[in-house]
C-alpha cells in the first residue's frame, strides 16, 4: 500500500488557480456583454414589466 506523494504547496497553488479560473468564467458570462446586448436586455425587461403592470386589476379601497 503505497500512496502518491503530493507537494502541498503545489497542490494549493493548483487549487487556487482552478478557483480563479472558475470565477473568471462566471465573470465572463455575467459581465462580458457588449453595450448593444445590455441595451437589448434592458429594453426586453422594460417591455415585459410594462405589459405585466398593464394587466393588473386595481381594487377599490372601499371594499
Amino acid at each position: 500500500m503505497s500512496a502518491e506523494i503530493v507537494n502541498l504547496r503545489q497542490f494549493r497553488k493548483k487549487q487556487a488557480r482552478s478557483e480563479k479560473d472558475k470565477e473568471a468564467e462566471q465573470n465572463r458570462i455575467s459581465f462580458g456583454r457588449t453595450k448593444a446586448e445590455k441595451q437589448l436586455t434592458k429594453a426586453l425587461n422594460d417591455k415585459a414589466e410594462k405589459s405585466h403592470s398593464q394587466g393588473r386589476i386595481e381594487k377599490d379601497k372601499d371594499e
